[in-house]
C-alpha cells in the first residue's frame, strides 16, 4: 500500500490529487499530491513516534469518505497497521464520540479547510487535526511494510493492491484519469480511494451533492469518469 501511494503521488506531485466538495456547507478543498502526502506522513509519524505503534498493531477507522479519512487510512497503512472498521484496536479514529475499543482515541470533526474542531473535545478523546499537525511531514519506516503484512482484517497488502487494481478496471477507471464520485450513496474505500489511486487517477469527491450541479462540476473539474 505504501508503494501504491508513492506511485500515485509520484505521477505528478504538484497536480490536484484530491478535490473535496461538500454542497451542504459550500466547502471546496483542493490538495496536491505533495499536500496530501504531508498529511499522510504526519499521521504515520503520530502513530509510530507519538504512540509507539508498528507493524502488526491494529487501527479501527470508523470514518466516512473524506479527504482527512484518506490521510488517516493511508497513514495507517504506511505505518504498517492493520485497519478495521470496528472492534478492539490499539488506536481508534472516529467521526462521532460514541465509538469505543481503544485507549488512544482521535475524533475527526471535519471542520472546513482542515481546521481543528470547534468547541470542547469530549473527554477521553483527542482532536486529530490539532494533534497530527505537530508531527513531521516526512515519514520513513524503520522496517518497510511487506506485501504479506496484514493491511485489513481480510487482506494483506499485496492482495489489497491487487483488489484495488482489479476494481479500477471494473469501474472503467483509466490510468491517469480524473474521477468524480457522487458520495450520496455508500462507497467502500476500495471504490472511493484505492481503485483510483491504484492507476494514478485523481479524485473529485462530492459529499451531499446537488444532482443538478454534478454535470457542470464534472466539466469544470475536467473529470473524464463520473461514478
Amino acid at each position: 500500500m505504501a508503494a501504491l501511494w508513492a506511485s500515485a503521488v509520484g505521477a505528478d506531485p504538484t497536480r490536484p490529487l484530491l478535490t473535496w466538495y461538500d454542497d451542504a456547507t459550500g466547502e471546496r478543498v483542493e490538495l496536491s499530491g505533495v499536500t496530501l502526502d504531508n498529511w499522510v506522513a504526519k499521521t504515520a509519524n503520530l502513530l509510530v513516534d507519538g504512540l509507539g505503534l508498528s507493524t502488526g498493531d491494529r487501527a479501527t477507522v470508523a470514518l466516512p469518505p473524506h479527504w482527512q479519512s484518506a490521510a488517516v487510512l493511508l497513514g495507517c497503512w504506511n505505518a504498517g497497521l492493520t485497519v478495521g472498521s470496528a472492534g478492539a484496536a490499539d488506536v481508534l479514529f472516529a467521526s462521532t464520540p460514541d465509538a469505543s475499543g481503544a485507549t488512544d482515541r482521535y475524533l475527526l470533526g471535519f471542520a472546513p479547510m482542515g481546521l481543528p474542531m470547534r468547541g470542547a473535545v469530549p473527554e477521553g478523546w483527542l482532536d486529530y487535526v490539532a494533534e497530527v499537525r505537530t508531527f513531521g511531514d516526512r515519514f520513513t519506516p524503520m522496517t518497510p511494510v511487506d506485501g504479506s503484512d496484514p493491511a485489513t482484517d481480510e487482506d494483506d497488502h499485496a492482495t489489497l493492491v491487487t483488489r484495488a487494481t482489479s476494481r479500477a478496471a471494473e469501474l472503467g477507471i483509466k490510468p491517469g484519469s480524473r474521477v468524480l464520485l457522487d458520495l450520496s450513496t455508500d462507497r467502500p474505500v476500495l471504490d472511493w480511494l484505492l481503485a483510483p489511486l491504484s492507476v494514478a487517477a485523481t479524485l473529485v469527491l462530492c459529499a451531499n451533492p446537488d444532482p443538478g450541479a454534478l454535470p457542470r462540476r464534472a466539466e469544470s473539474e475536467r473529470a473524464d469518469t463520473v461514478l
